[in-house]
């Protein structure tokens, strides 16, 4: 047996363990997407973050310990019907997740926006104003953009439907490549 194999079948045996102790919190898993490779990590409750490489994966998993819990540990099978489901959204076969989200990391109006996102249908785009009004605020168009740059599940809640009003992609914490990437994907019809 080489190390490689046995230090993976030690990590996969510790992962089983701790799960079935109930010492896991926070699962995580990488995937590689058209997007470039994606974190996911999730709680009991469900998905609670998904992360584009460019925040830097070591610092989302410190932030996911400082405001969930320490107990964060990779474990990828609990994360399986996520990464299905991303790609088969990413193959066009899927244009609505099912998985369970956890917004427990957005509060306020921003976790009200969070909510409302998903009504912004798959291949359409809703303005910072339209989403506004959605989310019972029509004035907070400002606080929509926050809310958008903040998500904490992007793709899953598609922050990424959100354009200026004058139709322009406006920004998105991937980056306006990865938000093109994903409208493209969905054949949304923008400037």
């Amino acid at each position: 047996m080489t190390e490689p194999v046995a230090l993976d079948r030690l990590h996969a045996r510790l992962v089983a363990e701790a799960d079935a102790a109930g010492l896991v919190d926070v699962a995580y898993r990488t995937i590689d997407s058209p997007v470039g490779p994606l974190l996911l990590a999730g709680t009991d409750a469900g998905l609670v973050r998904v992360a584009f490489e460019s925040l830097g994966f070591d610092a989302v998993l410190a932030t996911l310990a400082e405001r969930i819990s320490p107990r964060v540990l990779h474990a990828p099978r609990r994360l399986d019907a996520v990464a299905r489901e991303l790609e088969e959204y990413f193959s066009g076969r899927r244009r609505v997740f099912d998985v369970p989200v956890d917004l427990r990391l957005a509060a306020g109006f921003r976790r009200t926006v969070l909510e409302h996102l998903p009504e912004v249908p798959f291949g359409e785009v809703a303005s910072y104003g339209g989403v506004a009004g959605l989310s019972g605020n029509p004035r907070a168009v400002r606080a929509v953009g926050t809310a958008c740059g903040t998500n904490p599940v992007p793709i899953v809640v598609p922050c990424h439907r959100v354009v200026r009003s004058d139709g322009a992609l406006g920004g998105y914490l991937g980056g306006v490549e990865a938000k093109r990437t994903l409208l493209a994907l969905e054949g949304a019809s923008v400037r």
